[in-house]
């Protein structure tokens, strides 16, 4: 393939009589001492300026790379943090299990007096309060009713028979225009799908786990 023909430049043109009538400017090969000066001076400007330059990119590059180290990092340390809540949640929650199943065990009552005591107002009118218990209790939580009834002016009104299959401290009230039912075992299962739930919604958007010192104050 041919190349194209470079166009051919005159540093000096004359005319017909050999008369100049145009020439290149040649390049000026002295310069005295304050030229030399002023063009030092403008190679250093011109150079400090780029390496100003390069600088100023490295350190933006550099202020960008860790930006984005500290955001993984900070990701990193939410996930962690939630892992670490829900394990402190869920240790908590199996320790209070552990709690509660001991307690039961040593006062099974106890929640069927307190249902009685709470619902005191609403089965005052009712004739009888039927109660349903584990059987081997029946006696225990008669005689345990019978005097939170007779503290509330319901005495001799209670009425506790045994029904077998449900956890020993589990019972069910039925005073005819209502109901009331207590499960351990349920209710334990509800506070732990309510905690899960929480710690769903909750998310990665927790408050720290420490709080931030004051400056002040160290």
């Amino acid at each position: 393939m041919t190349q194209p023909l470079a166009r051919f430049s005159f540093d000096t043109v004359f005319d017909g009589e050999g008369v100049v009538i145009a020439s290149a400017p040649r390049p000026k090969r002295n310069f005295t001492a304050e030229e030399v000066e002023a063009i030092r001076a403008q190679a250093h400007a011109e150079g400090e300026r780029s390496v100003t330059a390069l600088a100023e990119a490295q350190a933006a590059q550099a202020l960008e790379t860790i930006s984005a180290a500290v955001a993984m990092a900070l990701s990193t340390l939410a996930h962690a943090a939630h892992e670490h809540r829900a394990g402190s949640a869920e240790l908590a929650l199996a320790a209070a299990r552990k709690i509660a199943d001991a307690a039961l065990e040593r006062y099974p009552t106890a929640p069927a007096e307190a249902a009685l005591e709470a619902l005191a107002r609403e089965i005052e009118a009712a004739p009888k309060l039927v109660v349903r218990a584990s059987p081997e209790l029946v006696e225990r939580m008669q005689a345990a009713l019978d005097a939170v009834a007779e503290a509330c002016g319901y005495a001799g009104q209670v009425i506790v028979k045994g029904e077998p299959g449900g956890p020993a401290a589990a019972f069910l009230f039925d005073w005819g225009e209502g109901r009331a039912a207590f499960d351990p075992d349920k209710a334990a299962d509800r506070v732990a799908a309510a905690l899960k739930t929480a710690l769903a919604a909750e998310g990665l958007h927790a408050e720290p786990l420490t709080p931030v010192q004051d400056a002040d104050h160290g």
